[in-house]
């Protein structure tokens, strides 16, 4: 005779509520607004008297431009991957910088 393993109580429960929201997704067709308010503040947290006012970006440094310049880093990123993988050459080897020799000094 086979042993039946015991299962706690909370995973039952679990699966008994992933089960319901499964079966009643078809009359969820209306979502309904749901506000939610706080009744008070915890202690020790304080409102802000004045709303933050955001200085001009420094030189141009907004979320766009920073945006664009990631996108654009890893496109240069990836190229460089693919160039070393058709020459078999690291970059700084095809435009003549010799590396890999150490310091070359005369001892």
């Amino acid at each position: 005779m086979a042993a039946i393993p015991t299962i706690s109580s909370s995973f039952l429960q679990h699966q008994f509520l992933c089960g319901n929201l499964r079966r009643n997704t078809k009359y969820l067709g209306k979502q309904k607004n749901l506000r939610i308010r706080a009744a008070k503040l915890p202690a020790g947290v304080e409102v802000p008297k004045v709303e933050p006012k955001l200085t001009e970006p420094f030189l141009g440094f907004t979320k766009t431009a920073e945006i664009w310049n990631s996108r654009a880093c890893m496109i240069g990123i990836i190229g460089t991957f693919i160039v070393e993988l058709v020459f078999h050459k690291g970059i700084l080897q095809m435009i003549g910088v010799d590396v890999g020799k150490g310091l070359d000094l005369p001892l």
